[in-house]
């Protein structure tokens, strides 16, 4: 094949170019050509490696062997050539190349006479790393070079534009092209067979050829260097490309696939690293920032376990509210805990399961003599649960906590010791009295700023010095702190003259050590400072004075023994309250979320932290916003700055004395409100902190109820088992919606879906009858063929639950029964009515969209795959909350768990899931086959996302079954490989079940339980004594019929029953007198399991509650929809006697005549006259009724006058009702600032006293389309509307009252641009703002809107249409100058002039040349009819 092919570029004149047909592009004249070589020699170069290669198989043939040194010399010598071969390629490319001998004609322009010279090139053709006349950069402006242009040489070439195309206008806007796939493929071929071009410095040398002088020699060196600056550089890039090319290197994952996919797909070195460590992947994970404990010895493991142990109980002991005299039991409780995690690397489910008798504390109580029982025990057994499930995460959590603050303290005892090494008389008493003294972070951190304040240029010296020790680069000493020069100055010696320390000071604050009484110089401090002054530095005594001031109170600020008083002083005193801002102030209105902490005073930490977390996070989440600040008091800090004030003065009385008390007591003002400053902060950091986890412990708690729910149990049947299910949906139930089914097998199989179009039964006894839709015969055929054992309903409105009802109709009429099953006390088989359950969707909301749900489900319309899900999550719903992975997110666990981050959400959700998952177990076999099980399997103890896509990848590997626990590991004599390493086997072993197969010999009936491989033996022996079997009788079934033969023999008597029969005290006790070791609920655990292999342990299916469908269908809860709020309802009939309306939320409501307006009442009109369907009305909610989504409403002015507040719960002193009353009335006066008139107060939600300025101000925080109705200043008979129409956009509407009964009412009648009337402002928000939000909305989301400017879409339309000259375009961008217009933008070919059209929002419509149109595909469509008929200059068109 190379014989075809000319591998290299020719470089020739152009007589010698061969002509080629112009349709086949085959020579017209010989074969193909050879390449030219500059030695003559026409052969192809490769014909001598082929050769080479030849001769290296037939020695391997021949059994031609090397020793390994030999080999690896051989490696290297090949290794060596290829190193010479590139540098010799690389000498000869490095000559000037085109752009560099351009970029010197530039500079000299003499050089230009070389282009005449210049050969061209004819033809680029690939090579295989032979030798060039001349070496030609492929660049992108090569890419077409292929092409056939005869003459065009490279000259030709560099004259065209981008990508090689010629030069017209394309070359503006065509950014980048892509390579059609052949053309990739090539370039790629190029690369792989020529060594890529080093980019470097070329051969100065070369240039003497080129006709330049010494004197322009030198200049180019001046300009460009001699090329050896950066020689370094190339040779470590010659050493990578060697690397990259190098045939024998063995091509890995991060060469194929970019970091991220790596990432996403946990395929990076670092996950391989988790996938491989004998380390729980979650512990990896947890403890990856942290030192591995295992270089510790056991002494220093004992010694770090005993105080972390009382370092953590400290912490937990009183959140338990336990009886006082189990601190002791409860410190030994949590020391074993953390002994098997850290030692043992047990994770929280495996120590709850199998080693639970040391979580709970017993003893032995004497117990009173009674006549009645001569032979009782003396005492009974007392137990009490120390740790709980959740506890142990919190164990865990604390143990990472510990790891940090340890790390933390070692690197300050290192610094210590560095400063003690070389500071000779160095005696700082703060580190050895405050270190062991250090109980959190926060004294940690403390220190760590005491140390950097104090020591800071001895620590760098002592850091630069070891690294000139170590040869390493040393560092340039910087320039000294500002401390360090006042330290070494003269106005530190003012700082000594205080005649107290910082760190006497705060030993006097908190008594911790004998007084120290301040002593007094004999000068005043400004006449001291005066002797002090230096120029430059200190210019005068107050220079002096003030950093001597400053100095001292840094040192009172940093000294750790005082920020840890204070602190102690804030936690026990500290009060929160709240102050609302200017922006706050107009902001935050009765109705705003934020206005019951508004004027919130004195809460205590124990306020947020145990009855209302979400109220401090709400707050800190308003202060960010500039709403509110949050303030931080401590409570009599006058009292403590009057025992400050004593510990630091002196009680010498003169004048010189009482001149610096009042110095010191100056700086200790300032130092007191930098330090309430810094503990302000970190008081209000760590309570967001632990108000954040209350939360986060909330959501795990509601999420661990949602997965502790077996699937749903028809009657008869035995708890666990998978029903199959019939689900339905009608999804909105709008009224061209279909109902969408799917039935799915007792397998988790969906074996047949489809759709129904109406479910409601007929009426026969109607004078004109109504017969049954034909769906309703369909669905009985279904029922009755596919025999579901529950029928599930759901949807997103109302609807669903008349869906629910019309099938609990047909079932009804149709008797259509559910499974049958036996009556034990009647002795007969009982059928009752099919059940038809309401089922919650959370689960499939989020499934019927997603990328999953289409490719399990391809083909199949969304709302069939929400029945899927429907029926699955009655399957199973564990596994169906395990399957959303991240998304779970998506499920609202807590009305506030907003406020808390994702990742730790996620972190909280995560161990609930892993709970219960390792409550339940995973049959192993049914993972590896089934990909909804395999989503469990992370969560097992042990595993992870890592290790268990690993263990069912070497199960595959295996054979792809697994018969007993043990397979796990690997073995070798049947060539199994291992899966799981030991430890993590450990941990994952008990629950990993393999369901029992009694034909099989080889399954061991334990595996299918819960009992630890570690405790089989222990199981046997129970088994053995149930049966009465004595060790000879082992003996011998075991050496008949194998280890497991005694569980074996029990089961196939069926003798489990025994197990009850034995006294589990007795081996208790001499398990621990003989082994040292707890199994008292382990023996328990085996007994239960013995009978009931992997039992259900979840409760029954949890079916909604009224709260819970009402929430699911309507989207609102009990506190977002109240009775007595006054809501926006929209009238659907109008009878003499009373008014059907319909809730935005989809409930049905109903006015009656009793509740309409007085003046509706009084007039004797009929309601026609007032009301009309589909009007919207403000109506006052009296009573809802959830479960059959109803509701009553009313219309009379007394009720609406009334609005509705929601209930605050404040104490005493909690809230400031003197400055809420205060605002109030300033918010209600009755003067204009402008105009001097009676300011209007309207009783509307919507409604605020604003001029223009402030009500844009207002909306610039809401959303697209909202609103405020406020006063206008055209007079009392107008109002004005503000509404956001985007971004910075706001619009203000004129809206003329008509028919007012006075000055102050609003009137009945109110219309909007003269045109337009409207009834009342619920209306006209309804039909007019909200209409034209929507066309607002409908428009930036059609794809011909352009986000940009106008500028930026007319730069667009030239941009495209100079790319396609024969094209018009068209596209919409919002008009800035004049909000609620659009502009249409147009221009009509290449050369056509731009053009603009106006487009007006209007409520429903467009209107575009004074044409409505009701939508995007309307308007546009006529845009394109008017252009046709008028052209693009009519009506003031063109650009404006």
């Amino acid at each position: 094949m190379d014989a075809l092919f000319d591998r290299s570029a020719a470089v020739d004149d152009e007589e010698d170019e061969e002509e080629l047909d112009e349709e086949t592009g085959e020579p017209l004249g010989g074969g193909a050509r050879k390449p030219r070589n500059p030695n003559g020699n026409l052969e192809d170069s490769s014909e001598e490696e082929e050769d080479d290669d030849e001769e290296e198989e037939r020695r391997v043939r021949e059994g031609f062997i090397v020793d390994e040194d030999e080999d690896d010399e051989a490696t290297r010598e090949r290794k060596r050539e290829r190193k010479k071969r590139r540098r010799e390629e690389r000498e000869e490319d490095e000559v000037l190349d085109e752009e560099d001998l351009d970029l010197i004609g530039e500079l000299l322009p003499e050089m230009d006479r070389r282009q005449a010279a210049q050969s061209k090139f004819k033809r680029l053709k690939r090579g295989h790393r032979d030798e060039r006349t001349e070496k030609v950069s492929r660049g992108v402006e090569d890419i077409f070079s292929d092409e056939e242009d005869g003459a065009e040489g490279v000259g030709a070439t560099r004259g065209r534009g981008a990508f090689g195309f010629g030069g017209d206008d394309l070359d503006d806007f065509i950014e980048q092209d892509e390579f059609p796939d052949e053309e990739g493929e090539q370039v790629d071929d190029d690369m792989g067979v020529r060594a890529p071009r080093r980019p470097g410095f070329s051969d100065l040398q070369n240039l003497k050829d080129s006709g330049l002088s010494e004197e322009d020699m030198e200049l180019m060196r001046d300009a460009f260097g001699n090329g050896e600056e950066f020689m370094w550089a190339l040779d470590v890039e010659a050493e990578h490309n060697d690397d990259q090319i190098n045939p024998d290197k063995q091509l890995e994952l991060k060469d194929v696939f970019e970091p991220s996919q790596l990432i996403e797909r946990l395929l990076t070195d670092d996950d391989n690293q988790i996938r491989m460590t004998d380390i729980p992947e979650r512990f990896q994970l947890a403890r990856k920032p942290y030192k591995d404990l295992s270089d510790l010895s056991e002494t220093q493991m004992a010694e770090r376990a005993t105080e972390e142990a009382k370092w953590i109980s400290n912490l937990l002991f009183p959140r338990k509210r336990l009886a006082g005299s189990l601190r002791g039991p409860f410190e030994d409780a949590v020391k074993r805990v953390l002994q098997f995690m850290n030692i043992d690397d047990l994770e929280p489910p495996f120590i709850f399961q199998n080693r639970k008798d040391y979580l709970i504390h017993s003893e032995q109580v004497p117990r009173s003599p009674d006549p009645d029982r001569p032979n009782a025990p003396d005492y009974e057994i007392r137990a009490e649960k120390l740790l709980n499930q959740a506890d142990l995460w919190d164990l865990l959590e604390h143990d990472l906590k510990f790891r940090a603050f340890e790390e933390r303290r070692l690197v300050i005892q290192k610094s210590v010791e560095t400063l003690k090494e070389i500071i000779p008389d160095f005696n700082d008493t703060v580190f050895d009295d405050l270190i062991p003294k250090a109980e959190q972070l926060d004294d940690l951190q403390d220190i760590q700023d005491y140390l950097n304040f104090q020591y800071s240029s001895n620590l760098k010296e002592a850091a630069i010095a070891e690294a000139e020790w170590n040869g390493m680069q040393k560092r340039a000493r910087g320039a000294r702190s500002r401390w360090d020069q006042v330290r070494q100055g003269p106005a530190y010696h003012l700082v000594r003259a205080f005649g107290i320390t910082a760190d006497q000071l705060a030993v006097n604050a908190d008594k911790s050590g004998g007084r120290t009484y301040t002593d007094d110089p004999d000068m005043r401090p400004d006449d001291m400072a005066d002797t002090l002054v230096r120029d430059p530095d200190y210019k005068t005594g107050q220079d002096v004075t003030n950093a001597a001031r400053a100095m001292f109170v840094e040192e009172i600020t940093m000294n750790p023994r005082m920020r840890r008083h204070m602190r102690q002083l804030f936690y026990l005193s500290i009060r929160f309250d709240v102050h609302r801002t200017e922006k706050g102030l107009k902001s935050i209105t009765e109705e705003h979320p934020y206005y019951d902490f508004k004027y919130l005073r004195n809460q205590k930490v124990e306020d947020f932290l145990i009855d209302r977390p979400d109220t401090f996070l709400r707050m800190l989440q308003a202060e960010r916003e500039g709403m509110i600040e949050v303030r931080v008091r401590l409570q009599g800090e006058k009292r403590v700055r009057e025992d400050l004030q004593k510990a630091i003065e002196s009680d010498n009385f003169s004048e010189v004395a009482d001149a610096w008390n009042v110095f010191r007591r100056e700086a200790l003002d300032v130092a007191i409100a930098k330090l309430h400053k810094i503990i302000a902060k970190g008081v209000k950091d760590n309570l967001k902190n632990e108000c954040e986890n209350k939360i986060a412990g909330q959501c795990r708690e509601t999420y661990n109820m949602k997965l502790d729910q077996a699937p749903f149990k028809p009657k008869g049947m035995v708890l666990g088992t998978t029903p199959r299910v019939l689900a339905l949906t009608n999804g909105r139930g709008n009224r061209d919606d279909a109902i969408c089914w799917a039935y799915i097998d007792e397998n988790g199989r969906t074996l047949e879906n489809g759709k129904f179009g109406d479910l409601r039964l007929g009426d026969m006894d109607r004078p004109v009858p109504i017969p049954d839709p034909p769906d309703v015969g369909i669905f009985v055929e279904l029922v009755e063929r596919r025999k579901p054992d529950v029928v599930a309903v759901s949807g997103m409105s109302v609807e669903a639950r008349r869906l629910y009802k019309d099938l609990q109709d047909i079932i009804e009429r149709n008797r259509l029964l559910g499974t049958p099953w036996q009556d034990e006390e009647r002795d007969e088989e009982m059928q009752d009515p099919l059940d038809v359950v309401m089922v919650t969707d959370e689960v499939a909301r989020p499934y019927h969209t997603s990328d999953r749900a289409a490719k399990e489900h391809p083909g199949v319309p969304p709302l069939t795959r929400y029945a899927i899900a429907l029926a699955r999550y009655m399957q199973n719903p564990l596994k169906e909350y395990a399957a959303l992975g991240k998304d779970i997110l998506s499920i609202s666990f807590d009305p506030n768990q907003t406020l808390v981050p994702d990742d730790k959400l996620m972190k909280y959700l995560e161990s609930a899931m892993v709970d219960m998952v390792n409550l339940v177990g995973v049959e192993i076999n049914e993972a590896v086959n089934d990909s909804y099980t395999a989503n469990l399997l992370p969560y097992i103890c042990g595993l992870g996302p890592r290790k268990a896509a690993h263990m069912l990848k070497v199960i595959n590997q295996n054979g792809g079954d697994i018969a007993t626990r043990e397979e796990l590991v690997g073995d070798v004599d049947s060539g199994k490989r291992q899966a799981v390493s030991p430890k993590v086997w450990e941990n994952c072993a008990s629950f990993i079940y393999i369901a029992y197969d009694d034909s099989d010999p080889t399954y061991d009936y334990l595996d299918n339980t819960r009992i630890h491989p570690e405790d089989y033996e222990l199981a046997r022996k129970m088994a053995a004594d149930a049966q009465d079997m004595d060790e000879e009788d082992i003996k011998a079934e075991t050496d008949e019929n194998g280890t497991n033969a005694v569980v074996r023999r029990l089961f196939k008597e069926d003798k489990r029953e025994n197990v009850n029969d034995l006294v589990l005290e007795e081996y208790a006790e001499q398990i621990e007198r003989l082994m040292n070791q707890l199994k008292r609920a382990t023996l328990e655990l085996v007994r239960v399991e013995l009978q009931n292999p992997y039992e259900e342990l979840r409760q029954n299916f949890a079916f909604l509650s009224t709260d819970e469908t009402f929430t699911m269908l309507t989207g609102e809860t009990r506190e977002s929809l109240v009775e007595g709020m006054i809501i926006p309802v929209s009238v659907k009939r109008v009878f003499p006697s009373y008014i059907d309306v319909k809730l935005d939320c989809g409930v049905d409501g109903g006015i009656s005549e009793g509740e309409y307006p007085e003046e509706v009442a009084n007039s004797g009109n009929d309601p026609k006259n007032f009301w009309a369907p589909h009007q919207i009305v403000r109506a006052k909610l009296t009573f809802l009724d959830r479960k059959k989504f109803s509701a009553q409403l009313s219309l009379r002015d007394a009720a609406m006058r009334d609005p509705y507040r929601r209930p605050m719960d404040h104490g005493q002193d909690e809230w400031d009702e003197e400055l809420e009353l205060r605002d109030r009335k300033d918010a209600r006066k009755l003067i204009d600032a402008g105009t001097s008139r009676a300011a209007r107060v309207i009783k509307h939600p919507l409604f605020r006293p604003f001029n223009s300025r402030q009500a844009e101000e207002f909306l610039a925080t809401q959303g697209r389309g909202d609103c405020v109705i406020r006063p206008s200043s055209k007079g009392p008979d107008h109002l004005a509307v503000t509404w956001k129409v985007h971004e910075g956009l706001y619009q203000h509407l004129d809206v003329l009252e008509l028919d007012k009964e006075n000055e102050f009412s609003v009137g009945r009648v109110l219309k909007v641009g003269g045109k337009l009337t409207y009834t009342d402002l619920d209306e006209l928000i309804n039909r007019h703002v909200v209409a034209m939000a929507r066309k607002v909305e409908e428009m930036m989301g059609d794809e011909r809107y352009q986000g940009g400017s106008r500028q930026q879409t007319e730069q667009w339309l030239t941009t495209y249409t100079e790319a396609n000259p024969k094209r018009s375009m068209y596209a919409f961008c919002i008009n800035a100058k004049h909000p609620g217009y659009f502009d249409l933008c147009f221009k009509a070919g290449q050369h056509a002039p731009l053009s603009t059209w106006p487009v007006k929002v209007i409520p429903n419509a467009f209107e575009l040349q004074r044409h409505a149109y009701p939508d995007m595909r309307a308007l546009k469509n006529g845009f394109k009819l008017l252009f046709a008929n008028q052209g693009p200059g009519v009506n003031g068109g063109g650009r404006r």
